[in-house]
């Protein structure tokens, strides 16, 4: 089955959801305009919480059971290209030590983490485990997660693992259009490395984690790495592009034509408008179809290094799911936040509009905890608080 086959079947059901207006309010993270969620999302919204408080084997058996809690992952990777995205995220500098601890232990995936994975996915009947993440070296992916304390020798042992920098074009031709269904908020389509494409499955691999712009980082905004720096970046239209995607963010107003498939038009708004709504395009463009979250150790605060004030954090659980909204609807819960579908200026949505509310819109996902099938521990029982 040729890649663009692939993808287009994925998008089914997606494409059917009815379209929203393109320029909405500010306010419009709300019930007002949603549409309806289509069964097929909500026969996803099926989360495992486990508690595991170290890396290493245990991380392994936790996963593991997660996995046996959602009916096993043989049926969904058996004989296919599994690419997951990895939270690898950092700005121009080399990772660092935050807390005294490895950067996989607070801010970007563990090792251990992506080995686990690795280990189950091939164990299940995966024909290959590519590893991707836009990241801003001109250097190999293999490199990158070594400087990230990630073991690729161990990793390629495993079998048939690859890693794939897509910051460009990378090992491509050309880039892949992965189409917005109907109803996209600021994007027609996204022009992605081939790997986004060229895959069966795709698995969304991030950290327990606040974000300054967008509240949370989980399953969904691990997205926002996947668009190439060279298209996207503050460099953009240069194969070489290293630098961030700083205009991305647009902390004033908007202009759809200087991205690849964005809408026309000016948007007088900040990033905590535009960056939810670029997050719920791009998983509408590109499903996700295994959501983790690793919540082992992380921290509190902010995203990166670069985004202070930061508490180092122990919530001792993972959390993994079908469905992307509904996995970070949970997730959000087990953070302390007690309403995943909490408005505009409700923790941890201070700042912006919430993009699990805009998924919802677009029909990818329910964050409804009373729509969710909870499986493993409860929220009560693993919830660890990130407010301040």
């Amino acid at each position: 089955m040729d890649c663009s086959r692939r993808h287009m079947l994925r998008l089914g059901t997606l494409a059917a959801v009815a379209p929203l207006a393109g320029a909405c309010s500010r306010r419009e993270s709300s019930d007002a305009g949603a549409r309806p969620i289509p069964a097929s999302a909500l026969a996803g919204a099926r989360v495992a919480v486990v508690t595991c408080i170290s890396y290493g084997r245990e991380a392994m058996e936790a996963l593991g059971k997660g996995f046996d809690l959602l009916g096993g992952v043989g049926r969904l990777v058996r004989g296919k290209t599994v690419t997951v995205k990895a939270n690898l995220t950092t700005p121009s500098s080399p990772f660092v030590s935050l807390f005294d601890r490895p950067p996989g232990e607070t801010y970007v995936t563990h090792g251990d983490t992506a080995a686990a994975l690795a280990a189950i996915l091939l164990r299940e009947g995966a024909q290959r485990v590519r590893f991707v993440e836009s990241s801003p070296f001109n250097r190999p992916l293999e490199e990158i997660v070594e400087a990230a304390g990630w073991d690729v020798k161990a990793l390629v042992g495993l079998g048939r693992v690859e890693f794939e920098n897509t910051r460009n074009l990378g090992s491509g031709k050309s880039y892949a259009r992965l189409p917005v269904p109907p109803g996209g908020h600021l994007f027609e389509h996204f022009e992605l490395n081939h790997s986004y494409a060229d895959t069966d499955v795709f698995v969304s691999l991030a950290k327990l984690k606040n974000h300054k712009t967008a509240g949370v980082t989980l399953s969904m905004k691990n997205l926002f790495g996947i668009t190439p720096n060279s298209l996207y970046g503050d460099e953009a239209a240069r194969e070489d592009a290293v630098r961030g995607r700083g205009r991305m963010h647009a902390r004033s107003v908007w202009d759809g034509r200087r991205f690849p498939g964005g809408k026309q038009g000016f948007l007088p708004h900040g990033a905590g408008y535009h960056v939810p709504r670029v997050v719920a395009d791009l998983c509408a463009a590109r499903p996700v179809d295994l959501a983790i979250v690793d919540g082992i150790t992380a921290m509190a605060g902010g995203e990166g290094p670069w985004t202070p004030p930061l508490r180092f954090t122990e919530p001792g659980v993972l959390i993994v799911g079908l469905n992307p909204v509904s996995t970070d609807a949970v997730a959000t819960a087990v953070m302390g936040y007690s309403n995943p579908r909490a408005s505009t200026g409700t923790p941890p949505f201070e700042n912006c509009d919430n993009h699990l509310l805009l998924a919802e819109q677009l029909g990818i996902g329910t964050a409804d905890l009373s729509r969710i099938e909870l499986l493993g521990s409860t929220v009560e029982q693993s919830r660890y608080s990130y407010a301040w």
